[in-house]
């Protein structure tokens, strides 16, 4: 067992402050209840995962934390979201100057404007606290910055369609469309 690992660990006890977590070493860790606020209903037993700071602090006791293994598991998730191209889903927590803020795997992922469709959007509030999918389109390790894209999933179905279409198609063939703009040149 070394410090700055996961692993996972059994809640041997907790209570309004504090949940106690077992992972097989000569001493319990003990890790705020804040940490697993996402998680109300936590009960001795559960299987979590935990980040080890430290084998002992002062007091003889091991410093766990589940917050960081969750962050830590979480870039392990992004990572190989855009190594293997992966769609993932993401919510939509906020506005910011040029894009939407979502929450990804419990990371804060950047969403520009003109990564969000294909056609301009007007009206960025809409997509506010929405669920959709995404492809992580980059990622600063260094800043720990995530860039994600939903225009590039629908560039991809559109490609398909295309192709599609294009298999159909015959010489000669008389087919029906619509104007869709007319210019002067």
């Amino acid at each position: 067992m070394y410090k700055r690992q996961v692993i996972e660990g059994t809640v041997i006890a907790l209570n309004k402050r504090e949940v106690v977590v077992n992972i097989g070493y000569k001493s319990d860790g003990i890790i705020p209840m804040s940490e697993f606020r996402y998680n109300p209903d936590l009960k001795i037993g559960d299987k979590v995962e935990v980040y080890i700071e430290n084998q002992e602090d002062k007091k003889g006791q091991l410093v766990l934390s589940h917050k960081k293994a969750r962050a830590t598991r979480s870039w392990d998730r992004v990572n190989s979201a855009l190594e293997n191209d992966e769609i993932i889903k993401g919510y939509i927590k906020c506005r910011t100057k040029g894009g939407m803020i979502v929450d990804v795997f419990g990371i804060e992922a950047f969403l520009p404007g003109s990564q969000i469709d294909v056609k301009p959007i007007r009206d960025y509030d809409v997509f506010v606290g929405k669920t959709m999918e995404f492809k992580v389109v980059k990622i600063n390790q260094e800043f720990k910055n995530v860039v994600v894209s939903h225009k590039a999933l629908i560039e991809a179905e559109l490609e398909q369609q295309k192709k599609e279409i294009i298999a159909k198609l015959e010489k000669g063939q008389v087919l029906e469309g619509t104007v869709k703009n007319i210019t002067s040149y």
